[in-house]
């Protein structure tokens, strides 16, 4: 039932970039297969004077997010882990590559995705590797099946990050851990968005669908006490992650998308005045 309930949400969801990313990669666009074929998040670079705006050197970096991620969260072998909002399933393909002997669930509303990580990974070094269509605030999963639950850049497409967290902790095992990363605002910006939403949400909603980005570091950890977590790390890594913008915006011009290069760019100058930051956040769930 929760299953079923979970894909009925996928009819009021709306990603427009990614159907812009499925069209590209259908056609066979080759600079949109190498920055986003694998994974489908923004880029971590230790040194962002280095960066040198190529997709080649983008796919690097967003590799290097995908790692900082899961080791926030302290995988380790011999577990049990779910890739909750899985997307191409990059993160898996990550770990599939790092480890060995895990149990890896990815976990998508949209079957799209799903379809394209089952036709790119298997699994190597006795891993276990299965995709599941599925809402990630209505996890199908029993309770206390997972050693590890990870969202990466997509907590802000679910309807609630409560719901999120609680489904999260119903499903981990004591002393589970839960690593994300996410887009949060400043005070300000939270404060600004909820009184001039007519102005906020177009901008982000226009490329990215249905974006939620008024969460404040101080909201996270009132959610994490409130749901049953103690937040283990929280590591603004706004400045690593800011050459991602101009890579994005040209592979949506060279694309012919006009208004996705004008709202990746207004996130841009958001997160370069320091309005909106991005967060690695990891949870440990409270034994009770």
């Amino acid at each position: 039932m929760k299953l079923n309930k979970g894909i009925m949400r996928l009819a009021q969801i709306s990603m427009p970039y990614f159907d812009i990313l499925l069209e590209q990669l259908r056609m066979g666009n080759p600079a949109v297969q190498k920055a986003f074929g694998r994974h489908v998040h923004w880029g971590y670079w230790a040194n962002p004077a280095e960066a040198d705006g190529s997709v080649e050197d983008f796919a690097v970096a967003a590799e290097n997010l995908c790692q900082r991620v899961y080791a926030a969260a302290s995988v380790n072998e011999h577990e049990q882990l779910l890739d909750a909002g899985c997307g191409f399933g990059g993160t898996i393909a990550s770990l599939n590559e790092q480890f060995k002997n895990l149990d890896m669930i990815g976990l998508n509303i949209d079957p799209r995705q799903l379809d394209r990580a089952r036709q790119e990974i298997k699994p190597l070094a006795n891993n276990k590797i299965t995709f599941v269509e599925g809402d990630a605030c209505q996890l199908p999963f029993a309770d206390g099946s997972m050693d590890v639950v990870l969202a990466l850049e997509c907590i802000f497409h679910f309807p609630n990050r409560e719901e999120f967290l609680q489904e999260a902790k119903r499903v981990l095992r004591p002393g589970g851990r839960l690593g994300i990363c996410d887009f949060v605002s400043t005070p300000i910006f939270k404060t600004l968005q909820q009184v001039v939403n007519t102005f906020t949400k177009p901008v982000i909603s226009g490329t990215f669908g249905r974006s939620d980005s008024c969460f404040t570091v101080s909201d996270y950890r009132t959610l994490a006490q409130k749901t049953g977590f103690q937040l283990t790390t929280q590591e603004d890594i706004t400045r690593h992650t800011l050459p991602t913008y101009p890579v994005v915006c040209d592979l949506f011009d060279q694309a012919g998308y006009p208004k996705a290069v004008r709202d990746v760019a207004a996130v841009e100058k958001i997160s370069q005045v320091g309005l909106l930051r991005y967060f690695i956040l990891s949870f440990t769930k409270v034994p009770t």
